[in-house]
């Protein structure tokens, strides 16, 4: 039984595992005329991806009986030639290409190199010695989930078999967000080096705010390399004049900026040879008592370089690593006011290399490597060389995470030559440093700055948020589950991003306690923590939220969070709550089994506080260290949020029902709301066995409450009489099989059912799931194929199929099992009525 299941398993890691490439081909017609090339042909995750470019109008593939098609549309750079990309569900044999070349034009078709069953199994082989060494390493965290109930344990080994993607998210620095503000570095004298060529629109409030924002050590060379805007010159000649702290300096003729830039380190070294200097580019906004911050960690011998944060620098950009981010006026005081309540010992980073636009550089350093190479040019990449060089000096290069500058970018020479100079000097460094693009990818993997990213980010969330007049900022509290919650969480989501606001993401039940994730216009931040006093001073940086619960199951201690969520709405005046949402995509909130199934596996109704289902162990929710909530208190915690919520959304009217029987109190609050699917299938016909007997397909992946045990049952019936067979598409939980002929086809997409219906013979669907669904997207998908739905008469998939039977769909609906084990024969038999099955010589357990 152990082995079986393991081996279930490791077919789960095999399939989501392998990965395969096949050389691609030319695409000729009948004729030997080249019409297109097939650039690779892989396989991933179970799919076989085809990609290419082809003179045609449709690009068809298929596998056995397995289809799909395309048009060739994707723009491939600048070549008049347009690519596609197709991917089915992996079958061994060839794959037959077809190719629809348009009015006049015969179809082409030729075959491709697939992918034999002999093939996978050599695969296979080194895969299993990997299984069993991840399993053996994965030992202390398969304890803790099995022995222990740490479901947060579950997730990681699903993360390291490779069953779900990989997080990318690493662990945030909980001490960079003290609770008291550090007290502010001391004054230290410092040379500034600007170079000017043109840029006049910005130079004003750039030379203004070092004027204001720079304290009373400082001295300025302002390096004006031979601007033809010819107002520049005089501006700067007027700016400079009574300020002795500025030397301004006129180039004779354009040197281009590294050439201006080691004019200005010559004279710094020569009159100022002890001080630190600072590189300013005239594009780069200084913010109030940048210069102290910025020169602090200098004070360290070894460190030879510091940068701040900006919303343009590489890998020092906020939120979102490497995307620039324009800002709007005051958004750079906004952030780095927040930026200057940082703990900076806790929160610097070591990089590989600094980023020039607002440089610190150690004299001790700049006096071994005092100029920036000219290889490079008008610039671009010089600073990088000037920092590979002195780390092989033993230099190290530091972010100062606790100051924010901004940077308009590419304003000081023109940004339509960036990409350009970008492709020339990064040749350069790469064959100077072989190893400098590893690291800068290292770096960027394990993102130490997260922390900073993250919280400044949202404080540039809901500035743009309010600037929108879009409302509040939501904070939802989601599971990592995936499934129709998830679905919808990233549609809400998605929503919001295109509008141009925010959202930020509080996600349970993973290796950490809380995984933050903010989605915003530049992409995702991300970061982990088990510390709820930094997700609290986080949250506590958008002074307009909204708290949206979406799903907690799997959470450590899920009793907690509740009172939590009502913590995280409090407004920091004291003056009331933020706006609190409730999304019912299960039973959670009602009970610790969010499926309201009792502990012999079956739904007998809703548990409430003194009724007769208090007692039953299922709806007794056990805590960390063995301590014990009753359903009383579970109901009591949750009904505290229920009642703060301005809107219950639940999704169908039978959770409206069975929401009510536990908090009737909240009736005015609910909102019946059904999901819009995102995508559905088209009609599909009926496929026919090879054999002629039905075949009863199975969507999803099928566990315990999704009837498991009941098919598990239904399939050793089928295999006995013969009246058909099941084809679950999908997975089944491991501890489980189905009876042979019934089969388990594995991962599937939406736009693959039609095929696979063909491929199967599937004739109909069955619902197996034993829990009152709050929405079955899956029952809907079955329901918009066309073909019969059967269902028990049980939650939002039962009303599903009970409206589209009234609508004169073909179906049927079951009554609830009863018992233990359901004894198939009525499943048997209204699968006959719906004509699933053949009745002639049925054979039934006994």
């Amino acid at each position: 039984m152990l082995l079986g299941r393991i081996y279930r398993i490791f077919e789960r890691y095999a399939e989501m595992n392998i990965a395969r490439d096949l050389p691609g081909t030319s695409l000729t017609d009948e004729g030997g005329a080249a019409y297109g090339e097939i650039t690779r042909i892989a396989l991933r995750r179970h799919r076989i991806h085809v990609e290419g470019w082809a003179e045609a109008e449709r690009i068809g593939l298929a596998v056995n009986r397995t289809r799909a098609w395309t048009v060739p549309d994707l723009v491939q750079g600048g070549s008049a030639r347009r690519g596609f990309a197709l991917d089915i569900p992996c079958e061994t044999g060839p794959i037959d290409l077809v190719a629809e070349r348009g009015e006049g034009l015969p179809k082409a078709g030729q075959s491709l190199p697939g992918f034999s069953q002999a093939t996978l199994m050599r695969a296979r082989l080194p895969m299993a010695l990997r299984f069993v060494a991840t399993l053996g390493a994965l030992a202390p965290v398969i304890y803790r989930w099995k022995w222990q109930g740490d479901l947060g344990a579950r997730e990681v080994v699903k993360e390291r078999l490779g069953l779900v993607p990989r997080s990318e998210a690493v662990e945030m620095i909980s001490a960079l967000l003290p609770e008291a503000l550090p007290p502010g570095p001391p004054e230290r004298a410092a040379t500034l080096i600007l170079p000017v060529y043109n840029a006049f629109h910005l130079l004003p409030e750039v030379l203004e705010r070092i004027a204001a924002h720079s304290g009373t050590a400082w001295r300025l060379l302002l390096i004006d390399d031979a601007s033809p805007d010819p107002e520049v010159r005089p501006f700067l000649r007027a700016w400079a004049e009574g300020r002795p702290e500025v030397t301004l300096l006129e180039n004779p003729e354009n040197l281009g900026f590294i050439g201006t830039v080691n004019r200005g380190f010559t004279e710094a070294l020569a009159r100022w040879p002890e001080d630190p200097v600072v590189l300013v580019n005239s594009d780069a906004m200084v913010p109030a008592g940048w210069l102290p911050r910025l020169l602090a960690p200098l004070a360290d011998p070894d460190v030879a370089s510091v940068t701040p944060m900006s919303n343009d620098a590489e890998i020092f950009t906020v939120p979102v690593i490497c995307q620039r981010n324009d800002l709007a006026p005051g958004d750079v005081d906004a952030l780095d006011r927040v930026a200057a309540g940082f703990d900076p010992r806790a929160g610097l980073a070591e990089a590989p290399t600094g980023v020039g636009f607002c440089m610190a550089l150690a004299p001790r350093f700049l006096a071994r490597v005092p100029q920036f190479d000219t290889i490079f040019g008008r610039g671009y990449g010089e600073e990088n060389d000037w920092c590979r060089k002195v780390a092989e000096l033993g230099g190290r290069h530091l972010c100062a995470p606790n100051l924010f500058v901004e940077h308009r970018g590419g304003q000081s020479f023109g940004s339509a030559d960036k990409q350009r100079l970008l492709e020339r000097n990064l040749r350069v460094l790469a064959g100077r440093y072989p190893g400098y693009d590893a690291e800068v990818q290292e770096f960027i993997r394990r993102d130490p700055l997260n922390t900073p990213r993250l919280a400044l980010g949202l404080v540039l969330a809901a500035r743009r948020q309010a600037a929108l007049q879009a409302g509040p900022v939501p904070v939802y509290l989601a599971h990592a589950l995936g499934g129709g919650a998830e679905n919808y969480l990233q549609g809400r989501i998605a929503q919001e991003v295109a509008a141009g606001g925010a959202a930020l993401v509080l996600r349970v039940g993973q290796g950490h306690r809380w995984k933050l994730e903010l989605y915003g216009s530049t992409g995702l931040t991300q970061g982990l923590t088990n510390d709820f006093v930094l997700v609290e001073r986080l949250v506590a940086l958008l002074p307009e939220r909204r708290i949206v619960y979406s799903c907690g199951v799997h959470e450590r201690d899920a009793s907690e969070l509740p009172d939590r969520l009502l913590r995280l709405a409090e407004r920091e005046d004291g003056k009331g709550r933020h706006p609190v949402e409730i999304l019912l995509h299960d039973f959670f909130p009602v009970s610790p089994s969010y499926t309201l199934l009792g502990k012999d596996g079956l739904y007998r109704g809703v548990p409430v506080a003194g009724g007769p289902l208090e007692a039953d162990p299922a709806h007794v929710y056990e805590r960390p260290g063995g301590k014990r909530a009753s359903l009383r208190d579970w109901q009591e915690a949750w009904g505290r949020l229920m009642q703060a919520a301005e809107r219950v959304v639940v999704f169908s009217g039978s959770s409206r029902d069975i929401l009510l029987q536990a908090y009737p109190q909240i009736a005015g609050r609910i909102a019946v709301v059904p999901h819009v699917l995102p995508a559905t299938p088209p009609r599909i016909a009926p496929g026919a066995g090879a054999d002629g007997a039905p075949v009863i397909g199975v969507l999803g992946n099928i566990g315990e409450q999704k009837g498991v045990a009941l098919l598990q049952e239904l399939s050793r019936d089928l295999a006995r009489s013969g009246a058909a067979r099941l084809v679950l598409l999908g997975h089944i939980d491991p501890s489980y099989k189905l009876a042979p002929p019934s089969l388990v086809h594995g991962s599937y997409e939406l736009r693959d059912l039609p095929g696979l219906v063909a491929r199967y013979g599937i004739s109909g669907w069955l619902m197996p799931s034993i829990w009152p669904e709050t929405f079955s997207f899956t029952t809907h998908e079955m329901l918009a194929t066309g073909l019969p739905v059967v269902s028990f008469d049980l939650g939002a998939q039962g009303e599903a199929v009970a409206r589209a039977l009234a609508q004169g769909a073909p179906g049927a609906l079951l009554p609830v099992p009863q018992g233990t084990r359901m004894d198939p024969a009525d499943l048997l038999a209204a699968l006959a009525e719906a004509r699933l099955v053949s009745t002639p010589g049925l054979q039934l357990r006994n």
